[in-house]
């Protein structure tokens, strides 16, 4: 049984971000509160009857096997697993899944009877934890490539707490320990530093699971793309990346409800003169080690770019986080004339 404290925390997190639409299942879920989810957790998601549910998040999902599938998703963790319930479209929208989905339920969907798979990574199978630049999102990656996937939170805090959360279960678990290091030499130690690549700085915890950070040279590497994009490799001493976040650029659809499909996930990279959106791969950087090739495409795709000095003003929605901005830009170097006869009588 778990404290009052914890059903307490559990329950405040137990929320949908409300930009983002979710299954019916999910609904239900998520309209559960205190001992009435630990119960759910226990009766329906648990697969061995000690363990403890320690932490819920609500967050986007990507899986290794399917990188341009984004679904909502609810991270439970507990001290066996990390479970993720998966909102049930996500297994119809994509025939690489269909595994995942029973055959026998499929005379249910059109009762009231709702259904979510959910997708199992035990602890004990986990190997390493990337978190991406900002602690935007991070990767858990397992033994296999059905095993790897992210988490997009778009959001420090989530991020943080979710890791923090992760790593007291995972000293709870009982491993072999380690061997011990041998003793290395001097030029063993620092000779293998002359790749003219830093790595990334990794924690070892006490379970073995390695927690992989970035460092300043994916800065450098972004910077440099992001110069390249601009025509300005020479300026790049000056080029200083001011901002970067996991946004969504928002297509409006005429005559159609507000629905998931009119957000684009997008990265949002704000430089002291420009404006960037680029569409990243979260998933598949850095490669995992029983990778065979490298990625189909590039971890940086440029998605639109403008000038900050075309800005003309930025409105500013009236809701709470999340906060929608219009960036209105007057860019004179385009044709006002073909505009307009593209927008009054093509298609």
């Amino acid at each position: 049984y778990p404290s009052e404290f914890l059903v307490q925390k559990i329950t405040e997190d137990n929320q949908i971000p409300v930009h983002l639409h979710v299954s019916v299942s999910l609904q239900y879920v998520a309209g559960l509160k205190g001992s009435a989810l630990v119960e759910f957790f226990h009766g329906n998601i648990a697969e061995v009857e000690n363990e403890e549910l320690r932490h819920l998040m609500w967050s986007s999902v990507l899986f290794y096997k399917t990188p341009n599938v984004e679904v909502m998703a609810c991270v439970l963790l507990s001290t066996k697993a990390i479970y993720f319930l998966l909102d049930d479209s996500f297994v119809h929208a994509d025939e690489h899944q269909s595994d995942f989905w029973n055959k026998e339920n499929s005379d249910c969907e059109n009762s009231s009877f709702h259904l979510s798979c959910c997708f199992v990574l035990k602890l004990n199978d986990l190997q390493s934890v990337n978190v991406g630049l900002f602690d935007q999102y991070f990767r858990i990656t397992g033994h296999s490539a059905d095993h790897i996937v992210t988490c997009l939170t778009r959001d420090s805090y989530n991020t943080h707490t979710f890791i923090q959360q992760l790593m007291a279960v995972l000293s709870l678990l009982a491993r072999t320990p380690s061997p011990e290091p041998v003793d290395k030499d001097f030029y063993s130690e620092f000779g293998s530093k002359n790749t003219g690549k830093m790595e990334n700085y990794e924690l070892i915890h006490s379970s073995r699971v390695k927690f992989i950070y970035p460092n300043e040279e994916e800065i450098g590497d972004l910077a440099f793309l992001v110069a390249e994009k601009m025509d300005g490799l020479n300026n790049l001493p000056s080029l200083n990346i001011l901002l970067y976040v996991l946004a969504f650029q928002v297509d409006h659809v005429e005559g159609s409800a507000q629905n998931t499909r009119s957000l684009q996930p997008k990265t949002l990279i704000l430089t002291s003169s420009d404006l960037f959106l680029f569409d990243e791969d979260y998933i598949s950087y850095p490669l995992p080690e029983f990778a065979k090739e490298p990625p189909k495409r590039d971890k940086y795709q440029l998605a639109d770019g403008r000038r900050i000095r075309d800005l003309d003003r930025v409105l500013m929605g009236y809701q709470t986080y999340p906060q929608a901005l219009t960036f209105v830009f007057d860019d004179q170097d385009q044709d006002l004339m073909q505009n307009l006869t593209l927008d009054h009588f093509g298609e």
